[in-house]
């Protein structure tokens, strides 16, 4: 087949797809999580039941596509935002990285429902192998200045002694599949500031929240400054690297 051809096809494959992500994402936001279903989004691009298992073998896995075209969004927002302050110290990137996650969670939080909603199976399926990938992205964004700040200027550790050793058992597993950037103990630190933030997020995004506070903002930045304490850090400027400042 002549390769004029097949880069046709090729461009053609992707712009079908690209418009069957986007009416999963119109049904999504506008009808919630039920509606996104195969013949729901075939019907709003227009093609049968059928002709959409050639794009996408089941449910599963336009899910997981949709899902990895989300986490690949919310990343490149991070990224941008980590990016713009190379020279500044590690805790301020990654609080310039949290605040452009939390932006992009607030003004589209349907699409950050539909990527936490569910954890990313370990299994090497193929409708979870792009959300894998691009949740490990995401992982990295966050990782890379608190392995930075703990290659220069170590942070305090619990005693590793002191930890439940089942606890002991699966950080040391987690330091393993990060390729031992952070040491057990380091990377309790590291999840236990994320578990913090996130779970702080999503409360947000949920309106978990409402009921108490109607700006979060405030919250998140001493979040933000009490993480720093836990690294050993300075508190990130609350300016600095803030969407739109």
């Amino acid at each position: 087949m002549p390769a004029r051809t097949t880069d046709r096809r090729r461009r053609m494959r992707e712009a079908a797809l690209a418009e069957i992500h986007a009416a999963a994402r119109r049904l999504l936001v506008e009808q919630g999580p039920a509606a996104v279903t195969v013949n729901a989004v075939a019907r709003e691009v227009g093609m049968s039941g059928p002709a959409l298992y050639h794009y996408h073998a089941g449910h599963d896995e336009l899910v997981g596509a949709v899902t990895a075209g989300f986490f690949g969004e919310l990343a490149a927002e991070m990224e941008r935002a980590r990016d713009a302050r190379p020279g500044a110290p590690p805790v301020e990137r990654l609080a310039a990285a949290c605040r452009a996650m939390r932006a992009w969670a607030v003004a589209h939080r349907a699409e950050f429902g539909w990527i936490f909603a569910s954890p990313v199976a370990p299994a090497a399926r193929r409708d979870d192998a792009e959300r894998r990938l691009a949740g490990r992205r995401f992982e990295e964004i966050l990782l890379d200045p608190v392995a930075e700040l703990w290659r220069t200027r170590p942070f305090p550790v619990p005693d590793p002694a002191a930890l439940d050793a089942s606890l002991r058992d699966q950080l040391a597993a987690y330091s393993a599949s990060i390729g031992g950037r952070l040491p057990p103990e380091a990377a309790h630190v590291f999840l236990t500031c994320w578990t913090r933030l996130y779970g702080l997020l999503c409360m947000e995004v949920l309106h978990q929240l409402d009921f108490a506070y109607t700006d979060m903002e405030p919250v998140f930045e001493e979040c933000l400054r009490d993480i720093a304490a836990r690294l050993g850090a300075d508190a990130p400027d609350p300016a600095a690297g803030r969407p739109g400042g």
